[in-house]
């Protein structure tokens, strides 16, 4: 997966000044759109969604002091930052921009390098307040997460429990035992889950020894052997040579990598079955790839394979991702997803070589 290009939305009422910005921002690697005059520009945010406004200050129809106005008064927009334009260098227009909430601002002729450095500088700033929040939206998901395991633990047993005892007591020919019986299966999937996700938050690196990670995919795969032959899947393996050894829990990330052989070999229930892992060399990162030809995940999805809330109704049930996902981080590594619906899906793990 492409690393994404941060998309500026250029305003401007001058074609030269446009297609000037356009062509220099194309060249450092943005992607851009444009739009004539302050109303269009407006509807161009809601479409392009950009992550920065370069905003002239006199255009037609609706100038950029009302765009920017606009803009800062929406809860959808009003993080995204606008460095104004204007071809007055007065310092009222430089404090009315500032007042109404523009970011940064520059007067023409302006001198590019200085308008680019300013433009990293807020695309920083912007990329840094989005992962504030993302920290603290996963932070207080967490806690929701823990609080509700604990909740939902004890009166969980009681249902499973009392839904045991009726069944034993309902008489063979009861036709509402196969309702009691769907009800404890729910119950056990449930108390699981609840299990995974209490474990989840307490878990722990115990001790990290020098290991070869070829040892522990070939252990990962013996696990599933007997699934293997009984579902005809076809496994490859191509393993490194020479492999360096990483500081690494044996017994934790041999867990992550079964969670994740696990779910492609679910992915494959109904398709054509190969799977191949791949240990190679990333420079100072070392890459293990875990490739099915399974059912694959759409797209638009793939950001959530690893959110304990959403996962479950995207790839398999449970949580394998996410405790797969928490052990990598905890050895300070990565993990990736590439997907293609109908052909299959590859996650690649990247883990550093020497501790950082």
């Amino acid at each position: 997966m492409g690393e994404k290009k941060n998309k500026i939305l250029i305003v401007d009422d001058a074609p030269d000044t446009v297609e000037l910005l356009r062509k220099r921002f194309r060249a450092e690697g943005y992607d851009t759109d444009q739009a004539y005059n302050g109303e269009e520009g407006l509807q161009k945010v809601s479409e392009y969604n950009p992550d920065l406004l370069v905003l002239d200050v006199m255009m037609p129809i609706m100038d950029g002091y009302e765009v920017c106005k606009r803009m800062k008064a929406d809860e959808k927009t009003k993080y995204i930052p606008i460095l104004m334009l204007t071809a007055k260098g007065e310092i009222e227009h430089k404090v009315k921009g500032l007042d109404i909430g523009a970011d940064d601002y520059m007067a023409k002729p302006f001198d590019y390098k200085e308008l680019s450095a300013r433009i990293r500088s807020l695309l920083s700033i912007k990329a840094t307040h989005e992962k504030k929040v993302e920290t603290e939206k996963t932070g207080a998901l967490e806690q929701m997460i823990d609080e509700v395991a604990h909740e939902i633990r004890n009166p969980l047993t009681s249902i499973g429990g009392f839904a045991r005892k009726v069944f034993q007591k309902l008489p063979e020919d009861d036709p509402n035992r196969k309702y009691m019986e769907m009800i404890i299966e729910d119950v056990a999937v449930l108390e699981e889950m609840i299990r995974q996700l209490i474990e989840l938050k307490s878990m722990e690196i115990s001790q990290k020894d020098p290991v070869n990670i070829n040892e522990i995919v070939l252990d990962s795969l013996k696990v599933f052997e007997k699934e293997f032959t009984e579902k005809n899947i076809k496994v490859t393996t191509e393993l490194m040579n020479d492999i360096p050894l990483l500081p690494i829990d044996k017994k934790l990330m041999k867990r992550s990598f079964c969670n994740m052989i696990k779910n492609a070999v679910e992915a494959m229930e109904t398709t054509e079955k190969n799977l191949i892992i791949r240990t190679m060399d990333g420079n100072e990162n070392l890459k293990v790839q875990i490739t099915d030809t399974g059912k694959g995940i759409e797209k638009e999805k793939i950001k959530n394979i690893f959110d304990p809330m959403v996962s479950s109704k995207i790839y398999s049930p449970g949580l394998g991702l996410t405790f797969a996902l928490k052990i990598v981080q905890y050895h300070k590594g990565t993990i990736s997803v590439d997907s293609e619906p109908g052909k299959g899906t590859t996650f690649t793990i990247i883990l550093p070589v020497k501790e950082t």
